[in-house]
């Protein structure tokens, strides 16, 4: 969903990737190249994986990835006097770029968390998510997107099943 420059700058400080309030003025095309790269690169890892197969050569990529020094952070006083996250330089796209990829490489060795990673059951969603719901019986990344789709179309089934069957009959 980084369909831009703006979105990319939104997802890396609402992740909390970056502290709040940093400035993301050197953010551009080439970063938002990058990160689609490592996006698609996590998304063939993690989707193997769920389905139970080595990743192969991507591993050795998230790896080499992963051992770029991460942004460094110190604390800082704000106006207020309370101590706040400060980048200690400029935002960098490799070391960003790092940390994504050793949350992925955390995420993917740890028993519990991996366990808990699931592929939507949403009919046109390839996403994969940790679900950490109670009863570990989650099906959907959203439940407002995927979900509520899956059950409008239920719910269109059982007003008219003579058309859901009509359907049927011509897709065959």
């Amino acid at each position: 969903r980084l369909d831009g420059v703006e979105p990319l700058r939104a997802w890396l400080l609402g992740t909390g990737l970056i502290p709040g309030g940093t400035v993301l003025d050197t953010v551009d095309t080439a970063w938002l190249t990058r990160f689609r790269a490592a996006r698609d690169l996590l998304h063939r890892i993690v989707h193997t994986e769920v389905e139970g197969r080595a990743a192969g050569p991507d591993l050795e990529r998230v790896n080499a990835l992963a051992a770029t020094a991460p942004p460094a952070v110190r604390a800082v006083r704000a106006t207020d006097g309370t101590l706040v996250a400060r980048l200690a330089a400029a935002p960098d796209c490799g070391a960003l770029l790092a940390q994504v990829a050793r949350d992925a490489v955390a995420l993917l060795t740890d028993p519990v968390a991996r366990g808990q990673l699931r592929r939507c059951e949403g009919e046109s969603c390839s996403l994969v998510y940790l679900d950490t719901s109670r009863g570990r019986r989650r099906r959907w990344c959203s439940s407002e997107l995927c979900g509520n789709r899956e059950r409008v179309a239920r719910h269109r089934r059982r007003l008219n099943p003579k058309r859901e069957q009509n359907m049927n009959e011509f897709q065959t």
